[in-house]
């Protein structure tokens, strides 16, 4: 028996300085400080200077908090948009920015001012903005940095913000060019309003939460009526709203409802059949339905009540209560729930505000600002506020002065329902009608139209301005239909992006404009004392443009009135309106200022792609849209493409008061940003998607995976020079099949870069690393690595093809692992350019019989799975220690190599076989062959191969 020795010494195991342990939290910020050394940025845009252009405009974030998951997700998903594309060889800049106007910031502020028990109404505008401001950029710098912690590379020293004065002056250009073109009118209708901040508020700035409020059911006597049996009985409405009751100016009725005459006592009521039973329930005692004297029962159709008149509960108080309330046809008017008849106060509703407006019925504008009845209204004057459960309470005043008069029937304060809220404040709002400012969605042409307010609060139409003329071109289309056709001609993805952003704009009604707040942008229009009109002059416009590029907002003063106006316009003839616009009309000119401005030479206009979550298609999406098509005629983008939300880890929306928020700074801390981009490229972000702890432990395992990859091709390239290469055609079958699956690989990644699908492109590339390559491909050839000659040509075609392998994945894997990439790279190239200024692989062709392959790897498997019991039991070490019968029919092939087993035959069925070999082991290669005549001793090719490495004795 030949004496074993150790060959160890002579195998060419993988060498590497590339450490197993990642340590990216300690790595990575000194990664990103070489970055901004290089100046990474500006180096990409160097390298990528004259190629084809993808924009990809930045929905700004409000600076006015750390950087949270959301924050993380969509900022890791413009990356990899901007670095895909650039590995494309496009010029694909990438400008971030911040929204930093409007109450997110003003709401801070003034919290410190609630702190301090100061009252911010009472602070010097300009002081109170330059706290705003200054709050603004605070926050901007340390989303900046926590932002560029995550990787994303970006021109942060020179990103846009809205409050930037050069872009508060394009924001006033784009108003302007509404106004010049007649898109821009003042009117009262009903708005989302906000008492707590004392402001009108955006849908999109309104949220839905669940709340509890005061059900109450209110008799109107009818006093005159075409139905001579119902004049003395009572009309009943049902609100959710009891503090709408003071300001009630008509009842509506739905044309086809079936009414009743039902009684109680002596006292008669009209409700809707379907809902008399509900009633009853909430106004227990004796009911009876009314008869004529033929005993029938008297019902009516709604249509019936045209002409009928009741009074107000409260009409004892004269005046305004004393007037008649007519009854109007409302198709609004439902038999879901409730009496079947609604009260109407044209100040506090859509519905009721469009029925009034019909039948010359105007707004009063009761309510004040701050949600308080004003202080002359003869009914709970300087009373509320009205968003106070226990001022609508069963035993608040309004229902105590109701029951009081006879007029309240029921009250419970147990009604469930849907409400809305301030996004900011959480407070609950109101509808509230008062004068504000207007984009029409559904007029066509420029026609100038009177800002005034006939008697009834509506606006007056339809007058032109003697004021000055405007040679901008007016639109032929609605706003409306201007929107719809853009959005037929932008791509979504997902695409249900389109029907969705689809149905709100053709639904929406018209924009409103105006904020009665301190932080923002003003409306810079001068209104003429006395006809009510806007002036329209371009040369005034382009004064105030410039004075606010110049000087900023703080620009818009009554003491530079006069210095707008100029010498054909007095300043005491005009009122300088002091709202401010609506924060979405700042992010919506964005693509104005942004990509149009010349600031930022490397964009242009339109954008290629807009990338926000899904809340956006009432939002920045819509603004951008409705701005963009009002002034341009198509929507600023190309292409829009939607994520969902992150929730934690049992599907359950985030929350501090849960405590179920995973925060992105920790994670950074203890995993590494790569490890959040992983998860963030993984997950499909088309829908809302999870997090937690058990889920970042598999990302962190899927991330070793990769990192071990490239660690093995490190090591299996060490010392590899370009001369080991042979052509193609020369490789074994093996390593054709591999890079013609690298070829499939390559396709699949591209199209998942064209269709945004960066689940399917990280998990391509995952799949490939492991199961191709790390399970089979680097598995089979491990012995060739070790144990083959230099120059033996398998050996080499097997280096060849990991080098382009690495070539390709380190590329595909670059805009993922940012970080790891980098390191990878610089590993195998010390001092070389980054990583990131590579463009997309040139993968060579190969052909291989897939079908053939896929058999045989189908029979790879099978083998292994009959080998574990084996190795199970230690009846073999190993599967080199196997001998394997496999069906007569398997496909030709060194199945030995494949199965990475001892021997391998032929025999009859289906079924494969596993048996202990008898063959001695080879003491380098390991593997058992006929050839070695005891254990340890070696195998032809290892002789030779040992010979050439020993001198010669």
């Amino acid at each position: 028996m030949t004496q074993e020795r150790d060959y160890r010494s002579t195998v060419f195991l993988p060498k590497t300085d590339f450490p197993m342990k990642a340590g990216l939290p300690q790595k990575e910020p000194a990664i990103l400080a070489r970055w901004q050394e290089q100046d990474l940025y500006a180096k990409t845009r160097e390298a990528r200077a004259g190629a084809e252009k993808f924009i990809l405009h930045d929905g700004p974030p409000y600076a006015n908090g750390d950087m949270h998951i959301g924050h993380a997700l969509n900022h890791i998903l413009k990356d990899m948009v901007v670095r895909t594309q650039t590995l494309l060889g496009k010029d694909a800049p990438y400008v971030p920015g911040w929204d930093c106007h409007g109450l997110p910031i003003e709401w801070k502020v003034e919290e410190q001012y609630r702190k301090k028990k100061l009252d911010k109404d009472q602070v010097d505008p300009i002081e109170f903005r330059a706290e705003c401001r200054a709050y603004a950029a605070e926050w901007v710098n340390v989303q900046r940095e926590q932002l560029k912690r995550l990787g994303i590379n970006g021109d942060w020293d020179n990103p846009y913000l809205t409050m930037d004065p050069q872009a508060e002056g394009t924001i006033v250009a784009e108003l302007l060019k509404f106004a010049e073109s007649g898109q821009l009118y003042r009117g009262a209708k009903p708005v989302m309003w906000s008492p707590v901040e004392k402001t009108a508020l955006a849908e999109a700035e309104v949220e839905y939460e669940d709340i509890v409020s005061t059900q109450i059911d209110v008799a109107f006597e009818i006093i005159e009526s075409p139905v001579p049996e119902l004049v003395g009985a009572h009309a009943v409405i049902w609100t959710t709203t009891p503090w709408t009751i003071p300001v009630n100016q008509a009842l509506a009725y739905g044309p086809d409802v079936l009414y009743l005459l039902v009684q109680q006592g002596d006292r008669k009521f009209v409700v809707a059949a379907l809902l008399y039973s509900a009633f009853m329930q909430r106004y227990p005692g004796e009911w009876w339905q009314v008869t004529d004297e033929t005993g029938k029962v008297i019902s009516f159709v709604g249509s019936d009540l045209a002409g009928t008149l009741a009074r107000h509960p409260m009409h004892h108080l004269g005046g305004f209560f004393a007037e008649l309330r007519p009854m109007l046809p409302g198709d609004f008017v439902t038999t879901d729930s409730g009496t079947g008849l609604v009260h109407m106060s044209p100040d506090h509703g859509e519905d009721d505000f469009e029925l009034c407006k019909a039948h010359g019925i105007g707004p009063k504008f009761v309510v004040e600002a701050d949600g308080k009845y004003r202080a002359d209204w003869p009914w709970l004057g300087g009373q509320g506020s009205v968003i106070n459960p226990k001022f609508n309470a069963p035993d608040g005043p309004i229902c105590s002065d109701l029951r009081e008069a006879g007029g309240l029937l029921a009250a419970s304060a147990d009604y469930k329902h849907s409400y809305p809220h301030s996004w900011r404040s959480k407070a609950k709002v109101i509808y509230r009608c008062t004068p504000q400012w207007f984009v029409p969605m559904d007029r066509v042409g420029g026609q100038r139209v009177s800002t005034s307010l006939d008697t009834n609060g509506v606006e007056n139409e339809g007058s032109s301005s003697p004021f000055g003329s405007s040679e901008v071109e007016t639109p032929q289309r609605t706003l409306r239909q201007t929107a719809l056709q853009a959005i037929a001609d932008t791509r979504f993805v997902p695409e249900k992006g389109r029907n969705r952003i689809g149905a709100m704009v053709e639904g929406r009604p018209d924009w409103v404009l105006s904020r009665q707040r301190a932080w923002g942008v003003p409306i810079t229009l001068f209104v003429h004392a006395k006809s009510g009109q806007y002036l329209v002059d371009p040369e005034v416009n382009a004064r105030i443009v410039a004075a606010v590029k110049q000087d900023g907002v703080d620009a818009w003063s009554d003491a530079r009135a006069q210095e707008y106006l100029g010498s054909k316009y007095q300043a005491d003839d005009y009122e300088r309106v002091t709202d401010i616009l609506d924060v979405w009309f700042d992010s919506g000119s964005t693509h104005a200022f942004v990509l149009e401005s010349g600031r930022w030479p490397e964009l242009s206009w339109p954008a290629d792609l807009y990338l926000e979550g899904s809340d956006q298609h009432r939002g920045w999406f819509q603004s951008s849209l409705l701005e963009s098509c009002a002034t341009r005629g198509r929507a600023p983008y190309n292409a829009v493409l939607t994520h969902g939300f992150t929730m934690d880890a049992k599907g359950l929306k985030m929350s501090k008061s849960l405590g179920n928020t995973v925060s992105p700074l920790k994670v950074m801390e203890t995993n590494g940003a790569d490890i959040i981009r992983l998860w963030a490229l993984s997950v499909d972000y088309t829908e809302d998607h999870r997090i937690g702890d058990e889920i970042l432990k598999g990302v962190a395992d899927q991330y070793r995976k990769l990192r071990n990859t490239f660690r093995y091709m490190l090591g299996a390239l060490a010392d590899y020079d370009d001369a080991e290469a042979l052509p193609v055609e020369e490789m074994p079958e093996l390593e054709r099949y591999v890079l013609t699956l690298l070829g499939q690989l390559d396709a699949t990644l591209r199209q998942a870069v064209a269709d945004f699908d960066f689940n399917t492109y990280v998990r391509a590339l995952i799949d490939f690393c492991n199961e191709d390559l790390s399970a089979f491909f680097f598995d089979i050839r491990k012995d060739s690595l070790y144990c083959d000659a230099p120059g033996d040509p398998k050996r080499r075609a097997y280096r060849a093809v990991l080098d382009t392998l690495f070539q390709a994945l380190i590329r595909y894997a670059a805009p993922v692992l940012v970080f790891t990439a980098e390191e990878v790279w610089q590993s195998r190239y010390p001092g070389a350019d980054s990583v990131h200024l590579l463009e997309w692989p040139e993968v060579p062709e190969a052909q291989a019989d897939l079908a053939r392959w896929a058999t045989l790897r189908a029979l790879r498997q099978q083998v292994t799975e009959a080998i574990e019991p084996l190795r199970r039991d230690k009846i073999v070490g190993s599967s080199l220690a196997a001998e394997v019968t496999v069906p007569e029919t398997a496909p030709d092939a060194d199945l030995a190599e494949l199965f990475i087993t001892a021997k391998v035959s032929r025999g009859q069925g289906d079924a494969v076989a596993v048996a202990p070999t008898e063959m001695n082991k080879c003491g380098r290669c390991w593997r058992h062959l006929p050839e070695v005549q005891d254990d340890g001793a070696l195998c032809a090719r290892c002789d030779d191969v040992v010979s050439t490495l020993e001198p010669a004795a």
